[in-house]
C-alpha cells in the first residue's frame, strides 16, 4: 500500500508537464501568427519591360502576283494548202527567219502538170472562140440576103457567147494552177521563230493533216495572259483610277513580269486589254499584258507571273508579329501614355513583305507593344523600352 501512495504524485506531475508543453506550443504558435498578421505586406513584381512602337502614316506600294501564259504577239500554225511530198526543208527548229522567206518546197512536179494543162485548155477556148466569130461574120451577110434563116445566126452568136465563156473559165483554170503551185513553196507569213518540224524530207502531207508543219512565233513582243477572280476583278475597277474600264487601263501604272526562276524580267509591261466576258468555268476573267522582248529572251510558252503595284497614300504599316488574331479578327496591343495596354481590333487593308497595311484602328502616334503578347491584358501595366522604339519605327514604316 505504501508503493500504491508513492506513484500518484508522479503521474500526476508528468500530467502536468504535457499540459505546459501544449499551452507552450499554442502560444508560440499564437505569436508567430500574430507576426506574420503585423509584417509588411509582399513587393509586387514590376511590370514587364517590352519593345514599343509609334506607328504613323505613310506612303506604300503594295504587290498582287498572278500566274500567267507567256504567247508571242503573233503565233502561227504552217500548214500545207496542196497536198505533196516534201522536197526540201530550208530551216531548223528554233531559227528566226523573216517574213517571206521560204521554208518548205513541196514537189511542184504534178502543179506544172496540171497547170500546162490549164494552158492548153485556154488556148483551144481562144481557138473556139475564133471559129465560132467565123461561123457568125459567115452567116450574117446570108441573113441580110434572106439566104438562111435568122435562127441560124442567133445559133453561131450563142455558140460564140459560149466559147467567150469557156475562154474564161479556162483563164480561172490557169489561174488556180498557178496558185496551187505557188502553194507549193511554203513561205513564213511573219517574222518569228520556228518551232518542231516533225515532217521531215520526203514526208507526204495534206491540208487535212492533224499535226502541222510547224509552229512560227514572232515575240518581238509578248503577251503575257493572266486572270482575275470576280472579287479580284471589283477591287481591280475600284482601285485604280478612270471613269471606264478604257481610261482605268490607260492610267494602270506599268506592270512587272516574275519568271519561273523568281528574277523580274528587266522591261516594263503594260496591261492593255480585259477580255469582255467571265469564264462560266472558272469564274474568272482574261486580263493581257504587252511586253517588248527585243532580245529574245522570252518565248511562247514560258510561264511567269504578272506582278501588279498599287499604291497607298497616308496608311500605316504594323508588322505582321506585332499583331495577335482571335475569332477571325486581328488586334494590336495599344499602350496608352499611362503605359497601360489594351487589345484594339484593326482593318487590314493589304500586306507589304512582313507588315499589315492598316485601314482602320489606329492612327498616327499611337503606340504599340511588337512582341511578348502572349503574355498581356488588358489594363495590364508595361515599361516600355525606349532603346527600341526608334528601331520599331524604322521598321513599320518600311
Amino acid at each position: 500500500m505504501k508503493h500504491m501512495y508513492t506513484s500518484a504524485p508522479i503521474f500526476n506531475g508528468v500530467k502536468l508537464f504535457n499540459e505546459w508543453i501544449i499551452l507552450l506550443i499554442l502560444t508560440v504558435v499564437l505569436f508567430l501568427a500574430s507576426c506574420v498578421s503585423k509584417s509588411e505586406p509582399m513587393a509586387l513584381a514590376p511590370p514587364p519591360v517590352l519593345p514599343v512602337a509609334t506607328v504613323a502614316n505613310t506612303n506604300q506600294d503594295t504587290f498582287i502576283d498572278y500566274p500567267a501564259a507567256i504567247q508571242g504577239t503573233t503565233d502561227v500554225e504552217i500548214r500545207p494548202q496542196v497536198g505533196g511530198t516534201i522536197d526540201k526543208i530550208y530551216v531548223n527548229e528554233g531559227q528566226l527567219v523573216s517574213k517571206g522567206q521560204l521554208l518548205f518546197q513541196i514537189s511542184e512536179l504534178p502543179f506544172k502538170a496540171q497547170l500546162n494543162n490549164a494552158t492548153a485548155s485556154l488556148q483551144a477556148a481562144k481557138a473556139a472562140v475564133l471559129n465560132a466569130q467565123l461561123e457568125v461574120d459567115k452567116l450574117t451577110p446570108l441573113v441580110q440576103g434572106k439566104v438562111v434563116s435568122d435562127f441560124q445566126l442567133k445559133t453561131a452568136k450563142t455558140a460564140y457567147q459560149i466559147a467567150l465563156a469557156n475562154v474564161e473559165q479556162a483563164k480561172a483554170n490557169v489561174n488556180t494552177a498557178q496558185i496551187n503551185l505557188g502553194y507549193t513553196k511554203i513561205k513564213a507569213p511573219n517574222s518569228g521563230y520556228i518551232g518542231r518540224l516533225p515532217k521531215k524530207q520526203g514526208s507526204l502531207v495534206s491540208p487535212n493533216d492533224v499535226e502541222a508543219l510547224t509552229q512560227l512565233s514572232d515575240v518581238n513582243e509578248v503577251y503575257a495572259y493572266f486572270s482575275l477572280a470576280e472579287t479580284d476583278f471589283i477591287k481591280f475597277n475600284e482601285n485604280y483610277e478612270g471613269k471606264s474600264l478604257a481610261d482605268r487601263l490607260r492610267h494602270l501604272p506599268a506592270v512587272s513580269l516574275v519568271l519561273a526562276d523568281q528574277s523580274v524580267y528587266p522591261v516594263k509591261g503594260k496591261v492593255d486589254m480585259v477580255n469582255g466576258q467571265f469564264d462560266k468555268t472558272t469564274g474568272a476573267i482574261t486580263l493581257r499584258a504587252v511586253f517588248a522582248n527585243a532580245k529574245g529572251l522570252l518565248r511562247s510558252g514560258n510561264t511567269g507571273k504578272v506582278r501588279m503595284g498599287l499604291a497607298h497614300q497616308q496608311t500605316i504599316l504594323v508588322p505582321q508579329s506585332a499583331t495577335v488574331e482571335m475569332q477571325d479578327k486581328i488586334f494590336v496591343y495599344a499602350v496608352d501614355k499611362d503605359n497601360k495596354v489594351s487589345k484594339v481590333a484593326i482593318t487590314i487593308e493589304g500586306k507589304s513583305g512582313t507588315n499589315y497595311l492598316i485601314k482602320a484602328g489606329l492612327k498616327s502616334g499611337d503606340q504599340i507593344v511588337l512582341s511578348g503578347l502572349d503574355k498581356l491584358q488588358d489594363g495590364q501595366l508595361i515599361q516600355p523600352d525606349k532603346q527600341t522604339e526608334k528601331v520599331a519605327q524604322l521598321i513599320s514604316k518600311k
